[in-house]
């Protein structure tokens, strides 16, 4: 890795910066997708997420969604609000809320696929299908590494 004699990594190598440069590579492509759904990318994730599961507590809601816990309160109400979440409380633990998709958020969900999973087929086109996958595993891997710490 290319550094600053003894410094930190010069910002062209960095994988922190290199990692948000690509990120905004990425969303880029989903930008139009996501403004025709009148969606942000974290409405989008959480819904995602929630449509991955029959219902999913905030906690771990807001850990997978990589959203900040006084963030995703804001984001779900206006789910909510929107007909696209509903929020109920927990039947074990009462103080924790639970939220799950309304039809109409599952319509949203489907509706978007096939734009999503297009940007998703134009960038495996660009990248390589392979090689993108073996990104997202390389990705992955230092996700857990890291967190081992």
């Amino acid at each position: 890795m290319s550094s600053n004699s003894n410094g930190p990594p010069l910002s062209h190598r960095s994988l922190p910066l290199a990692l948000l440069r690509t990120r905004e590579a990425v969303m880029e492509r989903f930008r139009p997708m996501l403004a025709a759904h009148d969606l942000t990318e974290q409405q989008w994730r959480v819904l995602r997420v929630v449509g991955e599961k029959e219902a999913v507590e905030a906690g771990l809601l807001a850990e997978l969604a990589c959203v900040l816990p006084p963030s995703l309160s804001r984001i779900t109400k206006s789910l909510v609000a929107n007909g696209l979440l509903t929020a109920g409380t927990d039947l074990n633990d009462g103080r924790k809320s639970v939220l799950r998709l309304t039809a109409q958020g599952r319509h949203l969900l489907v509706s978007a696929a096939p734009e999503s999973i297009a940007v998703y087929g134009q960038i495996e086109a660009l990248f390589g299908a392979d090689a993108l996958q073996k990104l997202v595993d390389d990705l992955q891997r230092l996700q857990n590494v890291l967190r081992r710490l």
